[in-house]
């Protein structure tokens, strides 16, 4: 807890450029006196990082990728004070683990999209800090091991994707700290919510027709397009599955998939007595961002109240596995267990790059996907995560052999 006399927590945001990290900020920007901006990272958006550096006047600043930092390192210098920039940038992977164990910020925005965003995020939880976690690829990857280190080091791991985020706010406040099951608690199951993205209601046989924008065109969300593809053939709740599984310790059966158009459920727990508790709210990732930061207790947001009586009604229905073969796909993969969740990562990263890129149709993601398990399977190559070595080669391996598949298209 945070007092109004005590210094501002510093917080350092990993992919403030996109659309989690953008939504950070705005709800650090509402509660000056309970948060500081300590460090902010990007890929390669150099112009947008630099918005951010004038007006947060982080520490630090990341490009972690092919963004120009000699640019964005010159539009800082305006910020000189005695002849010595306000913001220091950092480059590479090595400035994203600089910044994810920096003592200064006791808070980690874990937002960057895909595996990239797995070693700083590891690297936070190692130093006990507490992580908010908005990088589902992270837990889908390492699975146990990422668990062990969290109860290793003491981290606090908060989930951030909308629907962990509703089951977190749905389980008794004691989860974190204790060692229990969940069946232990009297819970029976994890309702785990999609909207089913844009293609819910078109013909099947329409699917492979389908362009990169129409697919990143979601009707309740405003996401990356990466993660917007991922909704649109349900991928993304197939990882959410799997990073259920882990986060809450429960097995792939005490999870069901439910769809539900609206987007306003986020998700739900059922107890054994028969009682269902649900998380409701705007589609507005600033609610579960602010959950995050401020937890056990709660703070504005910044987002509209919800009117149910506008809201009028809640549909749900089962997933359509014909329409959304990722799914099935990623249920599969958690029951392999291993690094077949490592290797189904890697396999839609590549061939979702390949769909925005149009050198395969919307239909053939998953059948990259398909051909980059099943061969992994039959050759033996899905092992024991033992350490993150193991975690890191099945990613590489399973990427090439993506390339390999997608070059036949």
């Amino acid at each position: 807890m945070t007092s109004l006399n005590s210094e501002p927590i510093g917080v350092t945001v990993l992919g403030s450029t996109g659309s989690v990290g953008v939504s950070t900020l705005d709800v650090i920007a509402r509660h000056p006196q309970r948060y500081r901006v300590h460090a902010i990272t990007a890929h390669s958006n150099a112009e947008l990082l630099a918005e951010q550096c004038l007006r947060f006047k982080p520490k630090f600043a990341v490009l972690s990728g092919d963004g120009d930092w000699k640019t964005l390192r010159n539009q800082l210098a305006t910020q000189a004070s005695e002849g010595k920039p306000i913001t220091q940038v950092l480059v590479g992977v090595e400035g994203l683990n600089q910044v994810s164990v920096d003592a200064d910020a006791p808070i980690v925005m874990a937002a960057i999209v895909g595996a990239a965003g797995l070693l700083p995020t590891l690297a936070a939880v190692r130093e006990g800090k507490k992580v908010l976690l908005a990088n589902k690829e992270s837990l889908v990857m390492t699975g146990s091991l990422m668990m062990g280190e969290m109860r290793k080091n003491k981290a606090q791991l908060i989930p951030i994707d909308s629907e962990h985020n509703a089951i977190f706010q749905c389980l008794p406040h004691d989860f974190l700290d204790s060692e229990s099951s969940l069946q232990a608690k009297g819970i029976r199951k994890l309702l785990l919510t999609g909207s089913g993205g844009p293609f819910r209601t078109v013909p099947t046989e329409a699917l492979k027709d389908k362009t990169p924008d129409e697919a990143c065109n979601h009707p309740n969300w405003d996401m990356g397009r990466k993660i917007s593809v991922d909704s649109a053939t349900m991928m993304n709740k197939g990882l959410e599955f799997i990073e259920a599984c882990w986060m809450f310790d429960v097995t792939p059966d005490q999870v069901q998939v439910v769809i539900h158009p609206q987007s306003i459920i986020h998700s739900m727990v059922e107890y054994v007595d028969g009682s269902i508790i649900a998380q409701m709210g705007n589609p507005d990732m600033r609610i579960p961002i602010a959950y995050g930061l401020s937890w056990p207790e709660r703070i504005e947001s910044g987002v509209d109240y919800l009117d149910l009586i506008q809201t009028a009604r809640f549909d749900f229905e089962a997933p359509d596995y014909d329409r959304f073969p990722c799914l099935q796909l990623a249920k599969g993969a958690m029951k392999e267990n291993g690094t077949a969740p490592a290797v189904l990562n890697a396999a839609n990263e590549v061939a979702v790059q390949a769909f925005l890129d149009c050198r395969i149709r919307f239909t053939d993601i998953h059948t990259v996907i398909d051909e980059v398990l099943n061969k992994t399977i039959r050759s033996g190559d899905i092992k024991n995560i033992d350490q993150l070595e193991t975690v890191i080669n099945a990613d590489q391996v399973a990427r090439v052999y993506a390339d390999e598949v997608v070059t036949k298209y």
